[in-house]
């Protein structure tokens, strides 16, 4: 299973877009509400998670965590505690970790990025403490660590999932089925 944590003010198409391409490709991802069931976007759009924070338990069920971007939503998912168990969890585990715009600001402040590269929303670099911040993509994957640069980015940060999680042709044939060409 895949986590997508939702926290009031995340972006909705970073969140949302990776939550439909998996889903596209047969992954059981679960959108968890941080502080509630129903959770308001960056943009006013509420959207119904499936389950909250506190009715789920770590284990080794889980294959990924996606943290969207958004303000004040990044702000708010570095705020729980629930969360920050999660990325833990994850890094104790060898479990991948997905972060697009600012949230990837939460992993180097935890000090995840030290020495690996990274993207982020503009402005956020100084936040990805020792990380090599790449400007030149949208989207950096460094081992289990995947980052990407914000909302024009998302369908990038989709395939980088898939690819991870399923492989290139598989992340490759959803593109073709949403009629992107590359």
């Amino acid at each position: 299973m895949i986590l997508c944590f939702l926290a009031e003010g995340f972006e909705e198409i970073e969140a949302l877009t990776p939550v439909d391409c998996l889903r596209r490709c047969e992954k059981e991802v679960i959108t968890v509400g941080v502080g509630g069931s129903i959770i308001r976007g960056s943009h006013g759009i509420p959207v119904f998670a499936d389950i909250e924070e506190n009715e789920l338990k770590l284990s080794s069920a889980i294959e990924m965590i996606i943290l969207p971007g958004g303000m004040p939503g990044t702000l708010n998912l570095e705020k729980s505690s629930f969360v920050q168990s999660a990325i833990d969890y994850c890094m104790e585990n060898g479990i991948p970790i997905a972060a697009i715009c600012a949230a990837p600001s939460i992993l180097g402040h935890k000090g995840i990025l030290e020495n690996r590269e990274a993207v982020c929303y503009p402005g956020f670099e100084e936040e990805l403490l020792g990380a090599r911040v790449l400007l030149d993509r949208p989207v950096a994957v460094d081992g289990n660590i995947i980052t990407a640069c914000g909302m024009g980015a998302a369908l990038d940060f989709s395939h980088a999932i898939i690819t991870r999680l399923l492989g290139k042709e598989r992340a490759d044939r959803l593109l073709k089925t949403l009629c992107i060409r590359r």
